[in-house]
């Protein structure tokens, strides 16, 4: 997931990925939530029936539209 938003990112710029890993500090360890994941059936109960973006999609309109130049 980190991995897929970081490689999001640099596509979005038209750059190749340059990514540099840091251990985490110890500190940290027991109070990072690692992963996480929308429960959307309320959602979908309600009736919201369309399709979410991709990542990768969601990822290129934030860039463009609040990043870059072209937005």
């Amino acid at each position: 997931p980190w991995n897929a938003l970081a490689h999001a990112v640099f596509a979005a710029m038209g750059r190749d990925p340059k990514i540099e890993y840091i251990d985490m500090p110890e500190h940290l360890v027991q109070k990072y939530q690692y992963r996480t994941q929308a429960d959307i059936t309320k959602l979908r109960a309600a009736g919201y029936d369309q399709a979410f973006a991709t990542l990768e999609e969601g990822v290129k309109d934030y860039v463009d539209t609040w990043l870059s130049d072209r937005g």
